[in-house]
């Protein structure tokens, strides 16, 4: 890494520390919770300190870090998502930042260019974005059950989406009359709506009821034969790379606590966890209403009197949005390329459509259908 790498990284990591002191100021003002607004006021206060020691960085080095500055798009992207989502997906989304930042400083590190004292500053910040990133998790845990409904309301939202897109594509193609599709996409987004909701609801509640079934026989079998599994626990945490006197006396330790045990054997052998069974009626509730409202989207258009070429061009355009709008949260939720899965999911949604499209003109052609 020469210098001019040096310096264009320290502008990187000083435009890092800006925007994030602002977010985490702008977020304390939001949360609900004393401890939250206070962390998060402590956070912001020390991303200060890390851009003071960027200025004075880039000034010893003869560069004017005045014009270094916050995108402002960015602001507004994030000033939106703090809206809109919340301080759930926000702290996904600096989570983010912190472990970017926490690598970006990692490999400043490995730099000879950078005396011995710029380097102990830079590990005590890499130590508390670290530490920041941690905090994150703990607050982001807090919203555990919202997350685990974004997930439904996000996959309800994606087959909304492209179902109705399509759906409205294809009945343009093949009847060209906006009254025509606006009533076919909208009986088939609340018969769509219904069958997703039903179906997650039943999903959930099947998985929940095996889940529980396999704890329940579990805690049971761990509390009459404790000493058949004591052996399985040591095996465990030797194969996690714990010493062999580690593992005896976490082995011992479960002995002495059922609970522990039978917490061990359903993570360890079958991947359960008891405080992540889904509540089925939820999972059905937020699956079908977001299908609902996300597919209404597309059809909206069409029932404003619009002609037809202009109504499907607004609802690819409304659609469009909504995508990328449930690419952003997938991302965000499944910490995947933000921009990438956008696209992706823009691609889907407007290949389906316009496959669809061709379709309901071939058909009516060969049927003889009358496009107005």
């Amino acid at each position: 890494m020469n210098r001019e790498d040096v310096i264009e990284h320290a502008k990187i990591a000083l435009a890092d520390e800006l925007f994030a002191a602002k977010i985490y100021s702008m977020a304390s003002r939001i949360g609900k919770h004393e401890a939250t607004r206070s962390r998060l006021l402590k956070i912001a206060e020390m991303e200060r300190g890390h851009a003071k020691f960027w200025q004075d960085f880039l000034k010893k080095r003869g560069v004017d870090s005045s014009k270094i500055g916050i995108s402002s798009l960015k602001t507004i992207l994030y000033a939106l998502v703090l809206r809109v989502f919340g301080l759930a997906l926000t702290f996904r989304l600096m989570e983010i930042g912190e472990r970017d930042a926490a690598e970006l400083y990692s490999k400043m590190l490995e730099n000879p260019a950078l005396n011995q004292e710029e380097k102990e500053v830079i590990k005590r910040i890499l130590e508390e974005e670290l530490i920041h990133e941690q905090e994150l998790v703990e607050e982001e845990s807090r919203f555990k059950e919202l997350l685990d409904h974004v997930r439904d309301a996000v996959l309800g939202m994606n087959d909304g989406l492209v179902e109705i897109l399509s759906v409205t594509a294809g009945l343009a193609g093949a009847y060209g009359n906006p009254f025509h599709v606006a009533l076919g996409g909208l009986v088939v987004a609340i018969a769509g709506a219904l069958s997703m909701g039903i179906g997650a609801y039943v999903a959930a509640r099947a998985q929940r009821q095996v889940h529980e079934g396999t704890l329940g026989r579990i805690g049971l079998a761990v509390k009459y034969a404790a000493h058949v599994f004591k052996e399985r626990v040591r095996r465990f945490m030797i194969d996690k790379g714990y010493s062999e006197d580690t593992s005896m006396k976490v082995a011992e330790e479960s002995m002495r606590d059922p609970k522990l045990m039978s917490r061990i054997i359903a993570e360890e052998e079958y991947g359960l966890k008891a405080e992540k069974l889904e509540n089925p009626g939820a999972a059905g509730l937020y699956t079908g209403l977001a299908y609902l409202l996300s597919a209404f989207l597309p059809v909206l258009p069409y029932f404003m009197g619009l002609p037809i070429l202009p109504a499907m061009l607004l609802s690819l355009l409304l659609a469009g949005l909504a995508l990328s709008a449930t690419g952003f949260v997938i991302a965000i939720s499944a910490d995947l390329p933000v921009k990438r899965k956008m696209l992706e999911m823009i691609l889907a949604g407007f290949g389906s459509a316009a496959v669809t499209f061709m379709i309901g003109r071939l058909l009516s052609a060969i049927f003889g259908v009358t496009v107005d």
